[in-house]
């Protein structure tokens, strides 16, 4: 009885929540309207966003999706809906965003600490918490090494599977060597988490908690001599090895980035002799490029195409492309990480096929 009790106190105060974030509301009080529409503008609102109608057809997001998919499954993970906490109980309901009631309860808030991927635990997150739990990824270095550890380094293997990070991963990313989010070389040492001024410490400081869009005005203000974001860098040498560091960290990630992908075709060409090409926005990303022409065409970025002629060192080259693919804003998260991670995978390719490591360098 005390349990139908509390489950109905808690299911009237979503509704609660619901009807003040409902457009009858929104009339009705001006500043509220205006955190409405910032919400339904925003990734988190949409409807129609496959993160939310993916499972449509199946009638209910699945277990181990639910979390982040739908927010009846992220208040169970939470266990505001009075469940265990950290876990989520049963499928959720399909086209429910993330909206008010996620963040805006009691669980939410008190949540300090969140477990990534790697088994680690980050406590002291703050007002940053729930926005960590679903924006760590779903792989780690340590899911990368298990499972090639028992393999030969250069030798094709059928047990081998492209490993997909997941997507948005800045959290994973923000802190670093910390949680493992990316593959780490042995022997290699790598940025722990980022730490920015303390006005911009936690993704609410950057990120408008209802729109998620970043005010860019303050970033200016300090880093002057710039008229956008992607021109700032506070590390002045030339990590892509292209002879110019003129340009924002971001144009080294982006060079990196594109060296590393030519790397892998270069690799699987000539060792797994199988070319691969990346299919962007289409899983597995990694396809089979059945005509050579470097290219991953409609016809190619299909399932039954995926790629599979892995050896464990392409795995890895192309496990942490994928986790720079996933962050587009790593140039802020955590720019030193990303150039981590793209500079040693391509030197470990670079121990088999021919690349010019010469002009590279590592931060």
């Amino acid at each position: 009885m005390r349990f139908m009790t509390l489950s109905r106190r808690f299911l009237v105060s979503i509704l609660a929540v619901l009807w003040l974030c409902s457009p009858a509301a929104a009339q009705q009080d001006d500043p509220l309207s205006a955190l409405v529409d910032a919400w339904l503008a925003s990734p988190h609102g949409n409807y129609h966003s496959p993160s939310f109608t993916y499972w449509n057809k199946e009638g209910a997001v699945p277990v181990q999706c639910a979390a982040c998919h739908s927010q009846p499954g992220f208040l169970d993970f939470l266990g505001a809906d009075g469940t265990a906490t950290g876990v989520v109980d049963a499928p959720a309901a399909i086209n429910a965003p993330i909206g008010c009631a996620s963040c805006h309860n009691t669980a939410a808030q008190a949540l300090d600490g969140v477990r990534f991927p790697s088994g680690v635990s980050v406590e002291g997150l703050g007002p940053s918490a729930t926005c960590n739990v679903c924006h760590q990824g779903r792989a780690s270095t340590d899911a990368v090494a298990a499972a090639t550890q028992a393999l030969e380094e250069d030798a094709v293997s059928a047990d081998l599977g492209f490993i997909n990070v997941h997507y948005g991963v800045a959290a994973a990313v923000n802190q670093g060597s910390q949680v493992r989010g990316g593959y780490q070389y042995p022997g290699r040492s790598y940025a722990g988490r980022f730490f920015h001024v303390p006005s911009a410490s936690t993704c609410v400081d950057c990120h408008d908690p209802h729109a998620t869009t970043v005010q860019l005005e303050p970033c200016l203000t300090c880093h002057r001599g710039v008229e956008e974001v992607r021109a700032i860098r506070m590390r002045h040498a030339d990590f892509d090895g292209d002879g110019n560091a003129a340009g924002g960290i971001h144009s080294e990630i982006i060079g990196l980035h594109a060296r590393l992908g030519d790397a892998i075709q270069a690799y699987a060409a000539e060792v797994s002799a199988a070319p691969i090409g990346y299919g962007k926005g289409t899983f597995p990303y990694f396809f089979a490029d059945t005509n050579a022409d470097g290219e991953i065409g409609p016809d190619e970025a299909v399932f039954p195409n995926r790629y599979q002629s892995w050896t464990p060192r392409l795995l890895k080259a192309a496990y942490n492309y994928q986790v720079a693919a996933k962050d587009p804003g790593g140039y802020v998260h955590n720019p030193a990480y990303v150039l981590q991670l793209l500079h040693d995978s391509l030197e470990s390719l670079a121990e088999r096929v021919e690349i010019d490591m010469a002009g590279v360098t590592r931060p």
